[in-house]
């Protein structure tokens, strides 16, 4: 398989794996009402497919790196296809957010085998390149996918969210099952998936950029679930209105992701992490005022938010790619260990 080929089939299944956390947003209400639950107990469903991401990350990275990389991905978008399909039949708020959870194991397998693949084709800056690519898919799955979702909710009712995203991701799966995939060189490994991960934990050069990237990752994703209740409650905005709102959030992200394409070769992954960093604590900080103001202007609300998405945009496909390259075990380990940070820090900040 060429790397232009793996850049869009990761691309294509990041995509699918991100929708998860957006799609639905919009429709909350009308979720709950269904379900005769409240709104904030609804809302559980992104923390609950976070957790389903983060918690099996470290077996998917191990069962690629024993197994292969093609059987994994397959049993990913599997499990995340049948997930989705089965959501809209349950009833009940307890199998609502049982079924976030299997999408959320399935989501896990499809994102670190995305990255893994990448991490396979690429090294150095280029890597960060790459990843960039990665990133302006989540961007397209975050906004896009938001307001995408607001429409089909308006024309078809929220269960055909589900319905449809089942039924693409098991159409990728055929679509994966009849590419080639390459066989990999022997790595430098341990004989232990624990004993790796817990080595590759130990190395600074490993952590810190891992927790930079969870730090701005947990941000967004406290902002998508505080956001509905908050935009759609106290300030009255309708379901498409807030749909309307991942167009400003996606040029945000897309304008940082393509900024470290076209200039990490130049400036250097370092300075452009800095800057993210930078950028993220910032419109945090201003958020967290405006909260604390309790101002009454929504723009206060979701400006500065725009400002730390684009700055998580600058960080966050460089603290992979440098995450990776502090690793002292090669294969699949590091990006599975990287995955496993961010989603367990964006369950905690966002939850």
């Amino acid at each position: 398989m060429k790397s232009s080929t793996t850049l869009l089939i990761t691309c294509c299944t990041v995509f699918l794996a991100q929708l998860g956390t957006s799609i639905y947003l919009s429709a909350l209400p009308e979720i709950a009402r269904d379900l005769t639950a409240d709104a904030s107990q609804v809302s559980w469903g992104l923390a609950v497919y976070l957790i389903g991401m983060a918690l099996p990350m470290l077996f998917w990275g191990s069962l690629g790196q024993r197994i292969g990389r093609k059987p994994v991905l397959l049993a990913a978008l599997g499990i995340y296809g049948v997930g989705n399909l089965a959501l809209p039949l349950g009833q009940t708020l307890e199998s609502f957010l049982f079924f976030r959870l299997i999408q959320g194991v399935g989501a896990s397998g499809i994102s670190v085998m995305a990255r893994v693949l990448i991490r396979d084709s690429f090294r150095g800056d280029l890597l960060a390149k790459a990843l960039s690519w990665i990133s302006i898919s989540f961007v397209v799955a975050l906004g896009i996918g938001q307001y995408l979702g607001s429409i089909i909710q308006v024309a078809l009712g929220w269960p055909m969210i589900f319905y449809l995203l089942g039924g693409v991701s098991l159409l990728m799966a055929v679509v994966v099952a009849r590419l080639t995939f390459p066989v990999l060189a022997a790595e430098n490994t341990l004989s232990s998936a624990w004993t790796s991960y817990w080595h590759i934990l130990g190395h600074r050069a490993f952590l810190l950029p891992a927790l930079v990237g969870g730090l701005g990752y947990g941000v967004i994703v406290a902002f998508n679930t505080a956001a509905p209740l908050i935009l759609q409650g106290p300030f009255n905005w309708s379901a498409v209105e807030y749909g309307l709102l991942g167009w400003p959030i996606s040029a945000a992200y897309f304008l940082g992701a393509v900024a470290v394409n076209r200039f990490v070769l130049r400036t250097g992954q370092r300075h452009l992490m800095t800057a993210g960093v930078g950028l993220v604590l910032a419109g945090s900080a201003v958020m967290l005022l405006g909260s604390i103001a309790g101002t009454s202007i929504a723009l206060l609300f979701w400006l500065p938010y725009c400002f730390a998405v684009f700055g998580q945009s600058l960080n966050y496909p460089i603290s992979l790619s440098l995450a990776n390259e502090g690793s002292p075990v090669g294969g699949a380990y590091a990006m599975a260990l990287s995955g496993f940070i961010h989603q367990l820090m964006a369950a905690i900040i966002g939850g």
